[in-house]
């Protein structure tokens, strides 16, 4: 069971030092106030009033610190939740939303405890990426009311209808909502662009909520649209369920999209704060943690939550070493509600409506979405359909769709591949590492290292070649991967060759390929990974790689 063991836990069971606290508590306090515009911020999109996710905040960001198995994983609600809530509660108000939530919680706990954490490598890259941007997209469409301060009483969900409704009412546009939250987006990019040290969210909404308060802009607040947030916390209870008309062709569906996001988001932002902070995550305790911390959060009447990637990384930057961190960041918001609940309500949601842009618009990793156009017709299909499905139907429909063509893609390259395919991963043996002729009598340079990757170079195989360098005891000077035995490759393992290339870069080690097939280096030119490699460090013949290494290392006698 060490496997479920929290991160929590294991660390503190080795000595938490003065030292690491102060680390802790300074890094809690940040994330913290970061949260504070973002947890209302998502309520508020995905439906809900703000307190409910703050609560969320507090509470699963709590729970998800204490039991998950990130070492600085800071949990709560995020954009990739405001699409399906807001259905959701469209369709079956809070108590749908809460038994989904519950359903999605049961998911993640069964997927833990069945050891299902590892399989988020089977998820291939040009699907996250699509409902990704498609997530954006739809955030970035749900703020142009408050954004603009047009009078339109109630918001279509759907896509079309939404924008339909927003040109119908443009010549409503409050000159001094809009006003404000122009100025909020520029001093958002301002603040990102020369003062990069200060928390861009809560600074806006501060400068924002004191232009409003001082000279008294007649602008909407989260006290005049949902009440003033009162200074308590609620009591743990179940939701009522009488009288809630259980459509559970609807709600299963539901649950499934709530635990796959909620499964595939945690694990992403765990693997991102392992790469920043140099640890390792255990998958199957995170997705237990997440199971947990979901029931936590509808008994306080919060609502779905999941790890938040931007927070965690600014965790990991204000010097969080311990799970200690995302606590006192949940207790942070806590001391607030009791503390400023009545300034928290003055906030104007002109400038959360410029926070969530901001949001919405790094969520849409742009950059990539765009670079994945150069990618195989495949994984370009998978892309727009997951995409277009997300923005013009919905997320559920997205997300099933885009893994099904994923899965016949897959099926489709496999039985393409003439004879036995192998997807294994393989370190040759010192007494098998060359077996050319006329390399018997070569010996192996210091620091050099030779891996080679058979079969199809998937999105399963792409996992395995993350973990290289991490298996490796001493960073080598040298590292030759053979492709010799690959026959096709895809986005995420293109995706996966750079990001190796970059971690080889930064631990001082130099890449060098040997035996690539003109069928591979034609997509890796177009990926711009050729460019990137260097072409001097690219050889038809293995023998080339090692003469190249042993000009940068003495042989071993």
């Amino acid at each position: 069971m060490s496997e479920f063991t929290p991160k929590s836990w294991s660390l503190l069971r080795q000595g938490y030092t003065l030292g690491l606290f102060k680390n802790d508590l300074l890094a809690g306090i940040t994330v913290g106030i970061v949260a504070l515009p973002l947890a209302m911020a998502f309520a508020i999109a995905s439906g809900v009033s703000p307190e409910k996710g703050l609560y969320t905040a507090i509470v699963a960001g709590f729970l998800i610190s204490l039991l998950g198995g990130s070492r600085c994983q800071i949990g709560g609600p995020t954009g990739a939740f405001v699409v399906i809530i807001y259905a959701i509660i469209q369709k079956s108000g809070y108590e749908g939303l809460a038994i989904v939530t519950l359903i999605a919680a049961a998911l993640l706990l069964i997927a833990a405890f069945s050891r299902l954490g590892s399989l988020i490598k089977f998820i291939p890259y040009p699907l996250v990426t699509g409902f990704t941007t498609g997530i954006a997209v739809i955030i970035f469409s749900s703020q142009i009311k408050d954004f603009f301060g047009l009078k339109i009483p109630n918001l279509p969900a759907d896509f079309i209808p939404k924008w339909l409704a927003i040109f119908a009412a443009l010549p409503t546009l409050d000159a001094t909502t809009f006003g404000l939250a122009l100025g909020s987006l520029i001093a958002i990019i301002l603040i990102k662009r020369f003062i990069p040290v200060l928390p861009w969210g809560i600074t806006a909404v501060v400068l924002a909520t004191l232009v409003s308060y001082f000279f008294e802009l007649p602008v909407d607040t989260i006290a005049s649209r949902f009440g003033e947030i009162k200074r308590s916390f609620p009591l743990p209870s179940i939701p009522s369920f009488a009288g809630i008309n259980l459509d559970w062709k609807n709600l299963i569906p539901d649950a499934i999209t709530v635990a796959f996001l909620a499964g595939i988001e945690s694990l992403l932002s765990a693997v991102v704060a392992d790469g920043m902070s140099g640890s390792r995550h255990r998958s199957n305790c995170e997705l237990m943690a997440q199971g947990f911390a979901n029931v936590g959060s509808i008994l306080f009447g919060g609502i779905p939550a999941t790890g938040a990637i931007a927070r965690t990384a600014t965790n990991i930057k204000s010097g969080a070493k311990t799970p200690v961190a995302g606590m006192i960041h949940a207790l942070t918001l806590l001391l607030i509600i009791f503390a400023f609940a009545p300034l928290v309500s003055q906030i104007p949601l002109a400038a959360l409506a410029a926070v969530l842009i901001m949001v919405a618009w790094n969520m849409s990793e742009l950059e990539h979405f765009v670079h994945l156009f150069k990618a195989p017709l495949g994984d370009r299909v998978v892309l727009l359909s997951t995409f277009l499905l997300t923005v013009f139907v919905d997320l559920t429909t997205g997300v099933e769709v885009g893994m099904i063509l994923a899965v016949f893609l897959f099926v489709k390259r496999m039985g393409d591949m003439p004879g036995v395919i192998s997807l294994a991963f393989e370190k040759e043996t010192t007494s098998e590492k060359y077996d050319l002729e006329a390399m018997e009598q070569k010996k192996l340079p210091r620091g050099v290292e030779v891996y080679e990757i058979t079969g199809p170079f998937f999105f399963g195989v792409a996992d395995s070649l993350k973990n290289v360098l991490s298996n490796i005891e001493r960073p080598p000077k040298v590292f030759i991967l053979r492709m010799r035995k690959v026959p096709i490759i895809d986005a995420s393992g293109m995706t996966a060759l750079s990001e190796f290339y970059d971690k080889c870069h930064k631990e001082g080690t130099i890449l060098l390929i040997t035996e690539m097939s003109d069928d591979l280096q034609g997509p890796l030119k177009k990926f711009g990974l050729i460019e990137r490699i260097g072409t001097e460090n690219i050889f038809s013949h293995i023998d080339q790689a090692l003469e190249r290494s042993s000009r940068i290392n003495k042989p071993i006698l």
